[in-house]
């Protein structure tokens, strides 16, 4: 499996609107998710070793993120005739074991990661208050294994940042993981 990093910032672009389903069914909005400091969009999967590597992670930080108004949502678009264990039913099972306090999607026609242009599970979208993007960058220094307990907590600080300053930071390291499962 070959890692796939996506590209970095476009300052200032704008959140592509979306509808989405969670697992039940129940359908979810960008301008629902919004949050009133900012927003992370992260595209994710069950399966990638780099997300499982980092979910608890993502998971503690999300909630803090929420406490400072920032609204979260992650979005799995992979193929789940390819990759079934990437379908709702496991993506609900995912969001109860490690505590989601935020929406977890089903891109099924993948048309929303494209709009976005996600490159790869994990792909991490941090939008200030207005939706312009301020953030495209990793989570932490972690690979296919969790970086160390101390590692710097990227993400989050960048959208700290964004919540208090409405700016990301200008220097941004790229995140890697598993490319998006592409339906043929």
């Amino acid at each position: 499996m070959m890692a796939v990093t996506p590209p970095v910032c476009d300052f200032g672009a704008p959140a592509p609107d979306f509808l989405l389903p969670d697992p039940d069914g129940h359908p979810f909005s960008l301008s629902q998710i919004a949050g009133t400091r900012g927003t992370l969009v992260m595209f994710i999967c069950n399966h990638c070793p780099y997300v499982q590597a980092i979910i608890d992670r993502i998971a503690r930080d999300a909630a803090e993120l929420q406490k400072l108004g920032i609204g979260v949502v992650a979005i799995s678009a992979n193929d789940v005739t390819e990759y079934p264990q990437d379908g709702p039913e496991h993506m609900a099972i995912e969001a109860r074991k490690h505590g989601f306090t935020f929406p977890y999607l089903y891109d099924q026609s993948q048309d929303v990661a494209r709009a976005y242009d996600a490159q790869c599970t994990p792909d991490f979208f941090g939008y200030n208050a207005q939706l312009q993007l301020q953030y495209r960058g990793r989570f932490d220094s972690s690979r296919r294994t969790a970086a160390e307990p101390d590692a710097r907590r990227e993400l989050f600080e960048a959208m700290v940042q964004i919540a208090e300053t409405g700016q990301g930071p200008r220097e941004q390291i790229a995140s890697m993981g598993c490319s998006i499962k592409w339906r043929s």
